[in-house]
């Protein structure tokens, strides 16, 4: 076989190499990168060069004062509870080459996408404000993609090699090419965060777990503005059917151990 000059095509793992004569669709394995995880529920081995971090709906409609749960008399202080940790953790995660995946609500602004149901959810006179509808502190569409409202709250700070997803749901991966994403980046461990941890983190999680990914649910980077109720059903629910859940303490001493 002809193996010189041979071009990428495509990310690695899932990378071909060819040229005029040959096509490599051996898809090499990048080196692994092992690490031990303490969970509460297990030791927890797993390779960093598949992992990747899903951050939920970090975004100024839920978790600023002036977004659009604040807007509807939502307490959004516990919301807030998760951009701490996320800030020390995120630069450590870049540090060990593990992508930061943001997925935020994004809808279009003609929200030809959105059901009758799912604006009812979040507008049940028809009356409020809703989905699209401008903010009264300072008229940005709520979680329109490209407004104030859908953007990432000051605080957390992305990078240009940070990957962006747009969701429409509760779900992030309900019609988007998050799995597509994921699977082309040869990631099966998944890291998640973000708000609010009973709703849109569990819902990607859920999702996640049942295409085969392997969840671990970091719990001081998550927070929600729901009963605390919520939240420890939550993580009783993600130990007992649905991966582990550990903190980011954790995760930074395992990135400190990895084993090469």
């Amino acid at each position: 076989m002809n193996v010189s000059n041979l071009r990428p095509l495509g990310n690695p793992p899932n990378a071909w190499w060819v040229n005029d004569h040959t096509a490599d669709i051996s898809r090499q394995e990048l080196q692994p990168r092992l690490a031990v995880l303490t969970t509460q529920t297990k030791q927890v081995r797993f390779d960093l060069s598949k992992t990747a971090c899903l951050v939920v709906d970090m975004q100024n409609d839920f978790c600023h004062p002036d977004g659009w749960l604040a807007s509807i008399g939502v307490d959004v202080t516990p919301a807030r509870q998760a951009i701490g940790p996320l800030q020390t953790l995120l630069p450590q995660l870049r540090s060990a080459q593990v992508p930061i995946v943001w997925i935020n609500w994004g809808n279009r602004a003609d929200l030809l996408n959105i059901s009758a149901g799912l604006r009812h959810v979040y507008n049940p006179s028809g009356a409020g404000v809703g989905l699209g509808d401008p903010l009264p502190a300072n008229g940005a569409p709520v979680l329109t993609k490209g407004s104030w409202a859908a953007a990432v709250v000051d605080e957390l700070q992305a990078q240009p090699q940070d990957i962006w997803v747009d969701k429409y749901r509760m779900s992030g991966f309900w019609d988007t090419p998050l799995d597509s994403i994921l699977r082309n980046l040869g990631k099966t461990t998944l890291l998640f965060a973000g708000v609010n941890v009973d709703q849109c983190v569990m819902a990607t999680l859920q999702d996640a777990n049942f295409l085969g990914y392997d969840c671990i649910l970091l719990r001081d980077c998550s927070a929600t503005t729901s009963p605390d109720y919520c939240a420890q059903a939550t993580v009783y629910n993600v130990n007992q059917c649905f991966g582990f859940v550990a903190d980011s303490a954790a995760i930074a001493a395992a990135l400190g151990a990895v084993v090469n």
